[in-house]
């Protein structure tokens, strides 16, 4: 197959694996934060984080088109139209959806574990940084895999944040839901089978490994 074909593959893949080191990033600290902190306000600061996964792709969309516009930051920007219709957007969207999964994840991970675990540790001698990395992260890791994976899925299927911010420009910014979206509007179905097939088993490994990794935490 040529590159018409593969290029939205390989840039679904960048898309969604740098949207995905993103949400691990802020969802880890976010959902390690939110943990352990009982303060006021804090089911309303929740409800924010979480509303991206309810909230219409079109409504999250806007907002970002806003955000990222001239009349956002992209007033700070050389080019007027700031990170619009670009690469970069695509990751922010993809980052911004699929957050919510990483952060509840990583939340549920850090509540279950036991913290004179980590009390021991630091009996020992073990600073803070040391605690998180051979303590709490060790013991919270099958609940971040389980987040990391979802959070892929998430950035790789997503499609009306993305159009709204990055446009459906082949080779550029047209990522596999959006390619598959153009095809089957021009009537190309055969290219529309194969890249809902690729779709499809990307999905299907992330869904099978992530059911593989909960059977070996039971």
């Amino acid at each position: 197959m040529g590159d018409s074909f593969w290029s939205p593959v390989w840039l679904s893949l960048q898309v969604a694996g740098c949207s995905t080191l993103l949400t691990v990033l802020l969802g880890t600290l976010a959902g390690k934060w939110m943990a352990r902190k009982q303060f006021r306000g804090k089911s309303m600061i929740e409800s924010l984080l979480l509303l991206p996964m309810v909230m219409p792709p079109t409504v999250v969309g806007f907002g970002l088109l806003v955000l990222l516009g001239s009349s956002g930051i992209g007033r700070w920007m050389p080019d007027s139209g700031g990170l619009l219709f670009t690469w970069y957007a695509a990751v922010i969207a993809g980052a911004v959806v699929s957050f919510p999964l990483m952060y509840q994840a990583a939340k549920l991970g850090f509540e279950l574990i036991d913290e004179e675990m980590e009390a021991i540790a630091t009996t020992f001698g073990a600073n803070g940084w040391q605690v998180l990395w051979h303590v709490t992260l060790p013991l919270a890791w099958p609940a971040l895999l389980s987040g990391i994976l979802l959070s892929f899925l998430r950035a790789l299927g997503e499609f009306g944040a993305t159009l709204m911010v990055a446009g459906n420009i082949p080779g550029r910014t047209q990522t596999l839901p959006l390619g598959i979206y153009n095809a089957v509007e021009s009537g190309e179905n055969q290219l529309a089978y194969a890249w809902v097939l690729c779709l499809f088993l990307f999905s299907f490994l992330m869904m099978w490994l992530i059911r593989r990794l909960g059977a070996k935490t039971i």
